[in-house]
């Protein structure tokens, strides 16, 4: 006669073994991630402990430094980043943005693979490079994340939201509540239009339900004039912030957009 009790010991105890075994594989895979070199992402060869990157392709990188301090703007040929003519006869609605790439050469082929072809390994590696582009003090300050959202039949089109993706990930990471506006109607392509036909097409297009706390950040894959970040910030600040930072992976010249 088979004895159920017994049996059902012997069951639990297998579930408990299987369940342990698990969590030390999975142990011992976070172990040798650490421990193995991995391979850079954009050269392919040895990586930085713990980076995507190796020293030398990282130090090579377009970084957008000297940056406009409110839009980001690249001040190439400057010394110092002092806030450009635009912002400083029309400032952004939000105080300070803080982008540390510029959208050129590896980059851009990132991000496209990124945001075109849903590729997770280009985003975890943009994602990285925005942590390793900003300082510490920068990641302590916000009190909450809000993505810029795609409109639903955008989102269904291309597959996922980007900066929903980047967003989660992050707010994860610094231990951020992570707050979602909504995008009130499918406002038409940005592409060819200037700064002031772009911050026209999105007057009134985001609205936020939640209350904010009183320091957020708004975040985005790539800044090209900052309008879409500035609509946004209008919203958060109805919604109960004082203090908005406009945060990006990748900033694209104007001269370029």
């Amino acid at each position: 006669m088979v004895n159920f009790v017994e049996m059902n010991k012997l069951t639990a105890s297998l579930s408990q073994w299987r369940a342990l075994s698990t969590r030390a594989g999975f142990g011992v895979d976070q172990w040798l991630r650490r421990q193995l070199p991995g391979r850079c992402a954009f050269c392919l060869g040895i990586a930085e402990q713990a980076h995507p990157w190796c020293g030398t392709c990282f130090a090579a990188l377009p970084w957008n430094l000297p940056a406009c301090p409110r839009c980001a703007e690249p001040l190439l040929g400057r010394l110092q980043a002092r806030p450009c003519g635009r912002c400083l006869r029309d400032p952004p609605s939000f105080d300070r943005s803080r982008v540390p790439l510029r959208y050129a050469q590896e980059v851009a082929g990132l991000m496209q693979r990124f945001k075109f072809s849903g590729s997770p390994r280009a985003g975890a590696v943009l994602l990285a490079l925005l942590e390793a582009g900003l300082p510490e003090a920068a990641l302590a300050w916000p009190e909450a994340l809000v993505p810029v959202p795609l409109h639903p039949r955008r989102a269904r089109e291309r597959g996922f939201d980007q900066a929903e993706w980047l967003a989660r990930r992050l707010a994860r990471r610094l231990q951020l509540p992570l707050v979602r506006a909504q995008r009130r109607r499918n406002t038409p392509t940005q592409r060819g239009l200037d700064r002031e036909e772009r911050r026209r097409n999105l007057s009134g297009a985001f609205v936020i339900e939640a209350a904010l706390p009183y320091r957020v950040v708004l975040l985005d894959d790539v800044m090209t004039t900052g309008a879409t970040l500035g609509a946004l910030a209008v919203a958060c600040r109805a919604a109960g912030a004082r203090e908005v930072e406009a945060w990006a992976v990748a900033r694209t010249p104007l001269q370029e957009a």
